[in-house]
């Protein structure tokens, strides 16, 4: 992924966390040995410690290093153990369950999640410094462009800087966040859009205490004018003053004019496009619509995979 064009009556939510701190759990681990994290995770005896010891010793390598050479650990127990040592979640073990496109959460040491930390930084400087804060909405010209992929991985890498971070999906025309991420889908935006009294609409994303997704709930019949109408600006800006960064997934712009709806009441937007897929044509009328809309233009990606 690169970025290969740079552009210059209220809803009630049911409590979330104040602080990062209310998201830890009560066995976070904080300022241990790496030594001691690959003790307790693989459950190693005193024996096996002694031995990893020793080797350490001769070879003149780290615990790590010499539990992985033993065959007591693996190069995975490594990484989280420096993972938690360095207050950066991510869920090796979660790699069945979450699926292969949460590549930030489960793969946060490969190319592809150093890409979108990138990307994180790039828009750190460019957006989320400035004033008035705005929420981001991921937007692209066509289905199958990832845009919900995409939209996913950077909520993560945003949580993993420590920030509350909401993403909301907000593509009511073909909702998928709650597939990704696995959630019930029995309330969500969509009930609070439409008057409803919804509970529990905001969800914790386990192994991940700073990241919260927002699911549509249930697919309604008028997604256009639900996010046309005044209650969804008023609950970008009460959720602007729960979280930290707020990422918006929206409808392809081919199914009509819901993202460029949800763009302008976000304050910014981020264009999602796909190599060799996506028709240029398609791509400079989105461009040029957001361009002359009340949102900030934070950038063009463009997705090689």
């Amino acid at each position: 992924m690169a970025i290969f064009r740079d552009a210059s009556a209220a809803p009630h939510l049911h409590p979330v966390p104040n602080s990062v701190e209310d998201t830890k759990p009560a066995s976070a681990v904080h300022d241990r040995p790496i030594g001691d994290i690959i003790r307790r995770k693989k459950n190693l005896s005193p024996d096996q410690v002694d031995q990893v010891l020793q080797f350490q010793r001769e070879k003149g390598v780290r615990f790590g290093e010499a539990a992985v050479a033993l065959g007591l650990a693996s190069d995975d127990d490594v990484m989280f153990a420096l993972s938690q040592q360095f207050h950066y979640p991510y869920a090796p073990d979660q790699r069945r369950e979450l699926g292969s496109e949460l590549i930030t959460a489960t793969q946060p040491f490969s190319y592809q999640a150093e890409a979108f930390r990138a990307i994180r930084s790039q828009l750190m400087m460019r957006l989320f410094n400035d004033e008035p804060r705005r929420a981001l909405a991921i937007v692209s010209p066509d289905s199958g462009d990832g845009k919900t992929f995409f939209a996913a991985n950077l909520a993560v890498v945003l949580s993993q800087l420590g920030g509350r971070t909401l993403l909301v999906d907000a593509d009511l025309r073909g909702p998928r966040q709650h597939e990704v991420f696995e959630l019930d889908t029995s309330s969500g935006l969509s009930g609070i859009l439409s008057g409803r009294a919804e509970t529990n609409v905001i969800k914790h994303v386990p192994n991940l205490p700073s990241l919260f997704v927002l699911p549509v709930g249930i697919t309604p019949p008028n997604p256009l004018e639900l996010v046309e109408r005044p209650a969804f600006g008023l609950l970008i800006r009460e959720l602007l003053n729960k979280f930290d960064h707020v990422i918006v997934d929206t409808p392809a712009a081919v199914f009509g004019s819901d993202a460029t709806v949800i763009a302008a009441k976000c304050g910014a937007a981020l264009v999602v496009a796909r190599q060799g897929k996506s028709k240029v044509n398609r791509l400079q009328d989105l461009v040029a619509t957001l361009s002359g809309s009340p949102a900030k233009l934070a950038g063009v990606i463009m997705n090689e995979h």
